[in-house]
């Protein structure tokens, strides 16, 4: 069934914008037709298409239920920034797996350092998570954070928060996990120069558990998908 995004749903629902192309033009929806509405927040229902014209789509809609798609953990990614276009395939990838949000943050080995407004390209990987969403069919829109530093960071408000660390040799992530019962959580991924000893140290003495992934040296696009689902997939099934 066919998928769109709205940022309210009612019992008359109108859809504008780039969606009433591609029901009508690409997809020939007609009267009668059905479809599931999201509100990007959790929820989603089935709607019929009442009317359309050029510059918008009518549906009747159902009652609203929450969307089965979406993990019951709810994990942040902070992801220190890469270089060229990989933060856009870390968004795509992460958003199919079920991250809730994810932060860009600069490090002291991130090779990119902005030195203007960084706004243009949150609102860039914001479309990025949302086409990902939508492909996946997520019922949330995980949003996509400001530009922050690492010792700006606040993580009080999750349950677990963990560091990927590639001199981490004791703590595994399957062991870590095994006792968790929380809701929600976050990783830290480093940029490609990884995380320095000092700023391991600095997230140690705030309470985050590092933890190794595995005898292999990942990438930092491959390291922040390979957690996400590893930690889904121990607390989900």
């Amino acid at each position: 069934m066919h998928r769109f995004f709205v940022e309210q749903i009612n019992p008359v629902t109108k859809v504008t914008g780039d969606d009433v192309k591609h029901i009508t033009r690409v997809l020939r929806l007609q009267k009668g037709d059905v479809v599931t509405l999201c509100d990007g927040k959790g929820f989603e229902c089935q709607a019929t298409l009442s009317e359309c014209d050029k510059n918008a789509v009518i549906f009747l809609c159902d009652q609203m239920i929450p969307s089965q798609s979406e993990p019951h953990t709810k994990i942040t990614l902070f992801q220190g920034l890469p270089k060229s276009g990989k933060m856009e395939l870390i968004i795509q990838k992460c958003v199919e797996l079920g991250v809730y949000e994810i932060v860009p943050v600069l490090t002291e080995r991130c090779v990119v350092q902005p030195k203007e407004s960084f706004s243009g390209r949150i609102e860039r990987w914001q479309r990025v998570s949302e086409e990902a969403a939508k492909q996946s069919r997520r019922g949330y829109i995980p949003k996509v954070a400001a530009l922050n530093k690492l010792p700006d960071l606040a993580f009080e408000k999750y349950d677990l928060v963990l560091v990927a660390y590639e001199n981490e040799t004791m703590t595994t992530l399957k062991s870590v996990l095994r006792s968790f019962s929380g809701n929600s959580a976050a990783v830290l991924i480093g940029p490609e120069g990884g995380f320095s000893e000092s700023e391991i140290a600095l997230l140690k003495n705030r309470g985050v558990v590092s933890v190794t992934l595995g005898n292999r040296i990942l990438r930092t696009e491959t390291a922040g998908m390979t957690l996400l689902a590893q930690f889904l997939y121990e607390v989900e099934s």
